[in-house]
């Protein structure tokens, strides 16, 4: 099968999947995502089938979007077949400059590519510490930045709130998931890359937070909402409270960003 046959099989088995679970999905301001050229797109990880509403977001543009995800989806039978031929690239946590490298060469063949820049779902569903690859990849190439927000989708499979606590699947019917798309911006070739950062932080919360605070994502009075943000009335963890199962790299630029951003005052290798 071609790389564009897994592409197109892969989204319609997706499409299958999720009209079973009456899943609704919304897009926002799609028009800021271009509709030929490289472009990075760094998205929120809320939840691990984040790429799926943002690769489904990107095709509503004729997009097909090349996600950097976790190396080890590679290693699954049929699952790394698939995402070797949709052109994803994995990403090894221990030695990321693989991942960087074959970034670059597919925006200079003018690919959209999607990174999730917190390097790892975010447990407080907050816009946790991010890596500063986003900001060195749009210096170098020169290629725009557009933000992405996703929001929903978390409630088919929900985090953990302790370590001690098992994650799975969740059939929840009827579920809406939201996706929106940022303006568009550029990083000067003789940017301060934690600077950068710093603002993708802010744009990132800014668009998360509008998508949270949607009447139809809003949880009710005194209903437990583990799978909402506990700063907009929740019950997921804290951002204090998620730093034991937030394991952020030690190269990650600490938020500025977001609700109590001095709580996050620790990361982990």
């Amino acid at each position: 099968m071609s790389r564009e046959g897994w592409y197109a099989t892969t989204t319609l088995l997706g499409r299958v999947v999720l009209r079973g679970l009456e899943v609704r999905r919304d897009w926002h301001d799609e028009h800021h995502l271009p509709p030929s050229g490289p472009v990075l797109l760094a998205s929120n990880h809320a939840s691990f089938p984040d790429f799926v509403f943002v690769g489904e977001a990107g095709l509503s543009r004729g997009r097909r979007i090349r996600f950097l995800c976790r190396h080890d989806m590679w290693e699954v039978p049929v699952v790394g077949t698939a995402m070797r031929s949709m052109r994803h690239v994995p990403v090894d946590r221990e030695a990321p400059a693989a991942a960087y490298l074959a970034a670059r060469r597919l925006l200079a063949e003018g690919e959209p590519v999607c990174v999730f820049p917190e390097a790892g779902v975010s447990h407080s569903y907050t816009i946790r510490a991010l890596m500063p690859g986003v900001a060195a990849l749009a210096r170098e190439s020169g290629v725009p930045v557009v933000p992405v927000a996703v929001w929903g989708h978390q409630r088919l499979w929900p985090l953990r709130r302790h370590l001690d606590e098992r994650a799975g699947l969740s059939l929840h019917r009827g579920v809406r998931v939201d996706v929106a798309f940022g303006e568009p911006f550029t990083v000067a070739p003789d940017a301060d890359l934690v600077q950068v950062t710093h603002d993708l932080g802010h744009r990132m919360t800014h668009l998360l937070e509008g998508l949270q605070t949607m009447p139809h994502h809003t949880p009710r009075p005194g209903e437990r909402a583990r799978w909402h943000p506990a700063h907009l009335g929740g019950t997921a963890p804290t951002t204090a409270q998620a730093e034991p199962l937030d394991l952020v790299p030690r190269t990650a630029v600490r938020p500025t960003w977001g609700p109590c951003a001095s709580d996050v005052s620790t990361v982990r290798e």
